[in-house]
């Protein structure tokens, strides 16, 4: 049997990226997906995946996201938390727009589908948060998303914990840089190093000398993480924020 064969899956960010390739991997894995984000895509339509547009920044938003979940497909077993906005950007040029969006989204959008699942999950039901290495250790230039992503880590631990005596596990994936148009589109703005740099140079350079592997993951090792996480194999893992990162930092 397939690991999510006939579970009901919430993705939030699933239409492109990281998100796309995790709502093919929970197709893939048997599941029945409902994706929530700000806009569709064409590759998502192609899919023919259900789709409700979601502003994870509006609680009241998430929260419908979830009943039409529960309505669609007679419940909810796995909500993975993926839509997430990622800029650089030097301490002295953050202003109050910029942090709430990064915060907003980040954050606060993860929380409320974290409140959104938990109101609606059963035993053995699975919340998966997408964090980012980037919410283990910090980067310059990177202090709002860096912030952010340190929150989900740590809500992906106490929510473990309060949710746990209910038979739901929450876990998180921490991944390195993973190429995508986004983060190439994003690395050309305030990179970490040196504003000019080459994306792809950058990337290559990093994964040549920071990795253990000497390559960054693919999003489908990410989405596929991701599964296995929300999948009964993992049913005793919880509580757990687990680096995807081709040895980039070992824990």
């Amino acid at each position: 049997m397939r690991a999510l064969e006939g579970k009901s899956v919430v993705v939030t960010g699933g239409s492109r990226g990281i998100g796309l390739a995790i709502t093919d991997a929970c197709l893939e894995a048997g599941g029945r997906v409902l994706v929530g984000a700000r806009h569709a895509s064409a590759e998502l339509e192609q899919r023919g995946v259900p789709f409700l547009a979601t502003d994870v920044r509006d609680r009241d938003a998430v929260h419908a996201l979830a009943a039409r979940a529960v309505s669609l497909h007679g419940g909810l077993d796995v909500w993975i938390n993926d839509a997430g906005v990622s800029i650089w950007r030097a301490i002295e040029r953050v202003d109050q727009d910029f942090a709430k969006e990064l915060l907003d989204t980040n954050l606060l959008g993860t929380l409320w589908g974290c409140q959104a699942a938990a109101e609606r999950l059963g035993q053995g039901g699975a919340i998966v948060n997408v964090a980012s290495l980037a919410g283990r250790r910090g980067s310059a230039n990177n202090s709002v998303y860096c912030a952010s992503k340190f929150g989900v880590v740590g809500m992906t631990q106490s929510l473990a914990l309060e949710l746990g005596p209910r038979g739901i596990r929450v876990n998180a994936v921490c991944p390195v840089y993973v190429r995508t148009e986004t983060l190439v589109s994003n690395l050309r703005g305030d990179h970490p190093d040196r504003p000019e740099a080459d994306p792809q140079g950058f990337l290559d350079r990093f994964a040549a000398t920071r990795t253990a592997l000497g390559r960054l993951p693919l999003a489908s090792e990410v989405a596929g993480t991701c599964v296995y996480l929300a999948s009964d194999a993992a049913r005793a893992i919880t509580g757990q924020n687990l680096h995807v990162d081709c040895g980039a930092m070992p824990s």
